[in-house]
């Protein structure tokens, strides 16, 4: 059974669950590429870290989710995942470029764990957040996510709440699982209520 990482649901909606994360640490890459691509391409440079690609060759872990989110975005880097395309000032997107992250396992710090030896991966704290999740299944189509963002969009809205950031999608099972039967999520920050 694959290491989940830990929340605290706050509360549940209708249409999404309000979450609070604890901070967490994530070994991530940038790639670019279209959006149903980057999963894949950067899982073999994060499996690689978390099977002894490292400075110390030790083994970490794998948990879920894998997440995906605009590389755009910009995020103090505490020691070197969610998504959208980045544009180049003229309209056209001038390349999609996604940060892509493994959440290790808890109790792992930017101190404690292995550093990587390919340049390509960073290691990052993610600090706590109040966060809105909708849950959905099926396959891992730039569609299905756009959908599914725009419906916790909209059910924010609703709820009053306002987000901060990016919104992130998580992946929680391997490709070779039915896309049916996967599990799949889209992941706003919030601002906390006052």
């Amino acid at each position: 059974m694959t290491e989940q990482q830990p929340y605290h649901v706050v509360k549940s909606y209708d249409d999404f669950e309000l979450r609070r994360y604890p901070a967490h640490l994530v070994a991530e890459v940038i790639i670019e590429g279209p959006f149903e691509d980057a999963g894949n391409r950067a899982f073999r440079y994060l499996f690689a870290y978390i099977t002894g690609a490292n400075r110390s060759r030790e083994k970490v872990a794998m948990t879920a989710p894998v997440v995906q989110t605009d590389a755009a975005e910009k995020i103090a880097m505490t020691a070197p995942v969610l998504q959208q395309g980045v544009e180049d000032g003229s309209g056209a997107a001038a390349g999609e470029r996604f940060r892509v992250a493994f959440v290790l396992p808890e109790g792992l710090t930017a101190e404690t764990a292995p550093q990587p030896t390919d340049p390509t991966v960073h290691l990052r704290t993610v600090p706590a957040s109040l966060a809105g999740v909708l849950r959905f299944s099926g396959r891992w189509s730039q569609t299905r996510y756009e959908q599914h963002l725009d419906q916790l969009r909209g059910a924010l809205a609703a709820a009053g709440l306002s987000t901060l950031g990016s919104p992130r999608f998580a992946r929680f099972d391997p490709p070779i699982k039915p896309w049916f039967l996967r599990r799949n999520e889209v992941l706003f920050d919030l601002e906390e209520p006052g």
